[in-house]
């Protein structure tokens, strides 16, 4: 637990309870507001608590993933090198989850010699030198 009392972590309690108190302290104005006849902020009276209750769910998210890294820290690390060669390999991970992996897409660049050809562009340049051509035709008129 001493984790929860480093510079950075004092930080983020003491903005905790300053958020929280003053989105409370807004919701208790929009209810003195909306008891004098504003009609609007009785909307407004349920919306800050709702936002202090965001701001203490991220706090609390935050504690347990600060624990379950310093859980997981303090944890020796497995050997890997008794592993069978039959075994399947193992994801990487990080914390408790598998980390996920994006496939790399590689764009292939043709070599200097061989030609490209790409039928659809082919057609409709084919397509806009005939109306080039034919300044008075329609597009219907399209013999293609």
């Amino acid at each position: 637990m001493r984790w929860l009392w480093t510079p950075a972590w004092i930080a983020r309690h003491v903005a905790m309870v300053v958020l929280v108190v003053s989105f409370l302290g807004l919701g208790w104005w929009q209810i003195s507001r909306a008891t004098a006849g504003n009609s609007l902020s009785w909307g407004y009276a349920v919306e800050w608590p709702v936002f202090a209750g965001f701001v203490v769910y991220v706090w609390w998210r935050e504690v347990r993933l600060a624990r379950r890294n310093a859980e997981a820290a303090a944890e020796p690390p497995t050997d890997l090198t008794d592993a069978s060669a039959d075994a399947p390999t193992q994801a990487v991970t990080a914390g408790a989850r598998p980390a996920v992996r994006r496939p790399v897409r590689v764009a292939r660049v043709p070599a200097a010699g061989e030609a490209v050809e790409d039928t659809d562009l082919a057609a409709y340049n084919h397509y806009l030198s005939w109306l080039n051509a034919n300044p008075g035709a329609r597009p219907g008129d399209y013999p293609g």
